[in-house]
C-alpha cells in the first residue's frame, strides 16, 4: 500500500455541472487517495446552480468549486495528472491540451442534465441520474488497488467503470 494521493481530472465541455459533481464526490469518497479537478473546453463561467444544490442536499463540500477551462491543467506548474477521465462525448472528440506526466485516461460517459428543459422537479431528476451514475463509477474506482496493478490492467479497469450500464451491476474482474 502507498501513502501517494493520485491526481484525477474530470473533463466536461462546460465544467458546469457532471465534472463538478465527480470532482466533488472523488475528493470525498477517495478516503484521502485521490484529489480530484475538473475542467472544461469551454467553461461556462459558474457552476450550475442545481449541481451545487445536490451536492449540498448530499452533504457534500462545494467550497472551491468553479467553472475552469482544461488549459489550466496544461501550464507548466498545473498538478501532474494520474488519471483523466473525459464524462461527455463531446469533451472525448475533442484535442485535450497536452497534460504533464501520461496520464491513464478513459471515457466516462454520462448524459448532460444541463441540457434537459422543464420544471425544476424534472432537471433535478436529471441532476441525480447524473449523480448516481458517477456515484456508482467513483466508489468503484476509489475502491481498486491502484498502487499493486500494474498500468495496462489498471486502464483496463478504468475503461470497464465507464462502460458500466446504470441498471445493471456488473462484474469487472472479467
Amino acid at each position: 500500500m502507498t501513502d501517494r494521493v493520485f491526481n484525477v481530472l474530470f473533463l466536461c465541455t462546460g465544467n458546469s455541472a457532471r465534472s463538478i459533481l465527480a470532482e466533488a464526490m472523488l475528493n470525498e469518497f477517495g478516503a484521502g487517495r485521490f484529489k480530484a479537478y475538473s475542467a472544461g473546453s469551454a467553461p461556462r463561467g459558474k457552476v450550475n446552480p442545481l449541481a451545487l444544490a445536490l451536492l449540498q442536499e448530499q452533504r457534500l463540500p462545494i467550497e472551491g468549486l468553479r467553472s475552469k477551462s482544461w488549459q489550466e491543467f496544461a501550464r507548466p506548474d498545473a498538478p501532474v495528472m494520474d488519471f483523466v477521465f473525459t464524462l461527455c462525448d463531446q469533451a472525448a472528440g475533442e484535442n485535450c491540451p497536452v497534460l504533464q506526466g501520461q496520464p491513464i485516461t478513459a471515457h466516462w460517459g454520462v448524459p448532460d442534465p444541463s441540457a434537459v428543459v422543464g420544471s425544476e422537479t424534472f432537471r433535478m431528476l436529471a441532476f441525480r441520474e447524473a449523480f448516481q451514475m458517477l456515484n456508482r463509477r467513483i466508489r468503484i474506482f476509489a475502491s481498486l488497488p491502484i498502487a499493486s496493478l500494474d498500468r495496462l490492467s489498471l486502464t483496463r479497469q478504468v475503461e470497464a467503470i465507464g462502460r458500466l450500464r446504470p441498471d445493471a451491476a456488473e462484474d469487472l474482474a472479467s
